[in-house]
C-alpha cells in the first residue's frame, strides 16, 4: 500500500510530537510540574506552536489567593469545541457543597461551562455558571519549557454578584491527563 504525502506527514508529526513530550507519570500533588532538567526544556516546542487539541484533557487549577467565596482548588476539563474545531470547550468543577436552597455560591455553580481559544500560547476562556451569561474570565499563558503542561494567568469574577472592582486572581493550571 502506497502512503499519501499527507499520511506520511501525519505519521512524522505524531512521531516527532511523541518524542518532544516527556513521559508523565504519577506526581506528588505538591510537586511543581516542569522539565526535569534544562535539556528537557530545550526539547519542548515553543508555546506559540501549541494547538488547541494539545491542551485537551484534565487540569488542576490552583488560585493564589482563593477567589472571594470560592475554593482555592478546582478541576478543569478541556476538549474540542462542538461548533468551532479550532477552539476549546469544557467545564470547571469546584467543590461548593451546594444545598437545595443555594445551588450556586456567589453567582458561581459547582460545575460551570467553559469556551475559548488558544492562540500563540495565550489561553482565553469564558466561564458560564448558567449557560447564558459570563460569570468568569480566564486569561493565561503557557509556560515555556513545560511542554504544554503548565499555564499561568488571572481569573476575574464576572458574575452578577461580583463587585465592580473585582480583582484579577492569579491561577496556575497543571495538566493531570490528556494529549
Amino acid at each position: 500500500m502506497k502512503k499519501s504525502p499527507s499520511l506520511k506527514f501525519a505519521l512524522l508529526f505524531i512521531a516527532v510530537s511523541a518524542l518532544s513530550m516527556r513521559a508523565y507519570g504519577q506526581n506528588d500533588a505538591q510537586k511543581q510540574l516542569g522539565p526535569v532538567n534544562p535539556a528537557a526544556a530545550a526539547s519542548c516546542p515553543p508555546v506559540q506552536q501549541f494547538k488547541p487539541a494539545q491542551i485537551h484533557g484534565t487540569w488542576r487549577v490552583r488560585f493564589t489567593p482563593a477567589p472571594a467565596g470560592l475554593p482555592a482548588d478546582a478541576t478543569l476539563q478541556l476538549q474540542r469545541h462542538a461548533e468551532f474545531s479550532e477552539s476549546v470547550a469544557g467545564f470547571v468543577n469546584r467543590e461548593l457543597a451546594p444545598t437545595a436552597d443555594k445551588p450556586a455560591q456567589g453567582g458561581h455553580a459547582a460545575r460551570a461551562q467553559l469556551a475559548g481559544d488558544l492562540e500563540d500560547g495565550h489561553l482565553t476562556l469564558d466561564e458560564s455558571s448558567n449557560g447564558i451569561s459570563i460569570t468568569g474570565a480566564w486569561n493565561g499563558k503557557m509556560v515555556e519549557g513545560t511542554c504544554g503542561r503548565k499555564i499561568t494567568g488571572t481569573w476575574k469574577d464576572m458574575s452578577s454578584n461580583a463587585p465592580p472592582d473585582a480583582p484579577d486572581v492569579p491561577f496556575t493550571l497543571e495538566r493531570l491527563s490528556g494529549w
